[in-house]
């Protein structure tokens, strides 16, 4: 299974994507751990680029090795090396080239083995013909063995209820040959698969119980900007931390939610001063820059702006009209100065447009009476 391990390589200029799992490769007769890596475009690299048809061939050499010798000398690169000792493997080569085929399926969207089997087990319950009952137990003994006890997702009952109902009444499972299905181990495994049919029908009828994991509204960008001074209809601008908002904090009116961040990060009481009676934002941002910050400053600066955001808005209903008006948009704030507060093209840590949303958050909550 690919599951969060994702990478890619490039093709004429295309991201081909891809995934890697271990594996052993004997080379000068030393097995070195490595990484198999599986491209969408059916090419694996394992220590070079090979066809699927190359990798067949490589894996009936021991190139790409699941026999494990007794005494052999295995290495991990730099990381260690060792003996081989009573060695147990459960691939063989027709299982890992079995796994690999189903890789490639999944890195392109197509049904896996397991995937075609349960489809040919729906059709057999939807016309539960002998014919259609060995195509089922066809499909399921294409799933590479290893990989049969996943394909129900259900690690209590694993693939008992899928052997027993392409077995049949009388029939044998793979995994108790010696013992015949019974008419209640098959009605149970019956029940089992209609319970799931109906289970997986009213899957996409259910929602979180407090709503959705994505936004319902377009991500918003608030890209870079020096707006100098208020305008009836800022629209997002307004949303910009140097927008021009007076806001108290303390006593002290400072221009901008910039003005206020920046006199407050500072050591001595004169340079917060001259921050505060800057002209721009941008001149507060350069007086700062050449002040001694206040210490804690990079600890306490995220519950600074917090308290500063939550001050503007609370302050300016109007501006606070406009955050709210994003609802539950991702805010995608630039800040060509800082990796910390910007987005900048995903290189930052977008934390101004983080605090921004939970501002608006409270926003809503105080609109709706939660709070």
């Amino acid at each position: 299974m690919i599951g969060n391990r994702i990478t890619y390589r490039k093709a004429d200029g295309v991201r081909i994507p891809g995934t890697w799992r271990h594996a052993f490769i004997c080379n000068g007769g030393t097995y070195f751990l490595t990484d198999l890596v599986i491209y969408a475009d059916g090419l694996i690299d394992c220590w070079g680029l090979a066809t699927i048809e190359e990798f067949e061939q490589k894996l009936r050499s021991g190139w790409v090795a699941t026999d494990l010798p007794e005494g052999a000398e295995a290495s991990a690169h730099d990381l260690a090396s060792w003996k081989f000792s009573e060695p147990r493997t459960w691939l063989t080569p027709e299982l890992l080239l079995a796994e690999v085929r189903d890789t490639i399926d999944q890195l392109n969207g197509r049904p896996d083995s397991t995937a075609r089997c349960l489809a040919a087990v729906d059709a057999f319950l939807a016309d539960r013909t002998e014919e259609n009952r060995t195509a089922a137990r066809a499909s399921y003994l294409a799933i590479p063995e290893t990989q049969r006890r996943y394909a129900l997702g259900d690690m209590d009952r694993k693939d008992w209820p899928l052997q027993v109902l392409v077995a049949g009444l009388g029939g044998r499972p793979e995994s108790w040959p010696d013992e015949p299905v019974s008419q209640k181990a098959y009605e149970d495994a019956v029940a089992y698969f209609e319970e799931r049919a109906q289970l997986i029908a009213e899957r996409p009828l259910r929602v979180p119980a407090d709503g959705p994991a994505t936004p319902h509204t377009p991500a918003i960008h608030l890209a870079h900007s020096y707006p100098r001074q208020r305008v009836d209809d800022p629209g997002t601008v307004g949303l910009r931390n140097d927008y021009p908002a007076p806001t108290d904090i303390d006593g002290i009116t400072y221009s901008s939610v910039s003005h206020a961040y920046w006199a407050l990060s500072v050591a001595d009481s004169a340079t917060q001063a001259a921050i505060a009676a800057a002209d721009t934002s941008y001149a507060a941002r350069k007086l700062a820059a050449d002040a001694t910050r206040r210490e804690g400053w990079e600890d306490a600066r995220t519950a600074t702006m917090t308290s500063l955001l939550r001050a503007k808005y609370t302050q300016h209903p109007d501006l606070a009209e406009i955050l709210l008006a994003t609802n539950d948009a991702t805010l995608i704030y630039d800040d060509a100065d800082s990796g910390f507060w910007g987005d900048n093209a995903g290189r930052g840590r977008n934390w101004t447009g983080r605090l921004l949303e939970l501002v608006r958050s409270e926003l809503h909550a105080q609109r709706a009476g939660t709070r």
